[in-house]
């Protein structure tokens, strides 16, 4: 008859405790391919996003650029506009009829003539702001084509390694998606937030010298009992990493037993030689 397989919470704690350890094994086993990757892949995000903001950079500028043209073409227009009205009333000047109108009309066109002062300054300080967004665009398109060479360089790189490593990790993580199927859930999110929460990713560590295995913080006698008698879980008073014997984690523990140096009787030979002489004369 087949043994029914048990719950993940009806399972003893050493089996539970055997499974958190194969998992983290295995997910350790899958930290040691993302260090091969090294920084690489922090790299490539960190240029994309690079690239991404030199291209919004440039559109930006693009748009401002655009919006600088338009407003020249406007100031154009209002000097063209300006000048008409310049040459109708110098016309006007040619039929005036008495002081008041020539003087009114002299005011207009030396309001006239200041408005298209007054435009072709503003062009001017336009068309320099211009010019300065043309070099920015140009110094932005620059780097942009350096950074999209480096992140295709980056790329690459990364791809080979990747390529190298993915079926090793793939194999990996099915591995690690079944053993948490029979790892009782409640239990697997407090583990993986502790894992989340260590540097080096250790979540369950076993004892080592009387001390934790992930903060190498002293353990006192009794909790260590309390771990190797596996009836409930126990974690580091220090860092909450969960604590297992070696035995448990398949570790063979040499124990060495220091022998006592063994103390040297100093026998004073005087005293020795009176004490039998003190024997023979009460045995006379």
């Amino acid at each position: 008859m087949a043994k029914k397989k048990l719950a993940p919470s009806e399972m003893m704690v050493e089996d539970k405790l055997k499974l958190l350890y194969q998992l983290q094994t295995i997910l350790s086993e899958i930290d040691r391919i993302r260090i091969l990757r090294g920084e690489l892949p922090l790299e490539v995000e960190d240029l994309e996003d690079e690239v991404e903001g030199l291209r919004t950079r440039i559109e930006r500028t693009e748009t401002e650029i655009g919006n600088i043209r338009s407003n020249i073409n406007e100031l154009k227009t209002q000097i063209d506009i300006a000048n008409n009205k310049i040459a109708t009333y110098k016309e006007q000047l040619e039929n005036v009829r008495n002081n008041r109108e020539y003087d009114t009309l002299n005011k207009e066109i030396e309001f006239q003539t200041l408005e298209v002062e007054l435009c072709n300054k503003r062009i001017r300080e336009a068309a320099a702001l211009e010019k300065n967004k043309e070099e920015l665009l140009a110094q932005t398109r620059t780097n942009l084509d350096e950074r999209l060479q480096d992140l295709d360089l980056k790329k690459n790189e990364l791809d080979e390694i990747v390529a190298e490593t993915k079926a090793e990790e793939e194999k990996h993580r099915e591995k690690a998606k079944n053993l948490e199927l029979a790892i009782e859930p409640r239990l697997l999110t407090s583990f993986k937030r502790i894992r989340k929460s260590c540097r080096n990713g250790l979540g369950i560590v076993y004892v080592q010298r009387d001390s934790c295995g992930g903060c190498f913080a002293q353990i006192p006698p009794q909790r260590q009992l309390d771990v190797r008698m596996r009836k409930k879980i126990i974690v580091c008073e220090y860092c909450g990493r969960i604590l297992i014997d070696p035995e448990l984690a398949g570790v063979k523990v040499e124990k060495t037993v220091e022998e006592k140096p063994k103390r040297r009787r100093s026998v004073r030979r005087g005293e020795d030689e009176v004490n039998e002489n003190t024997i023979e004369s009460s045995e006379d």
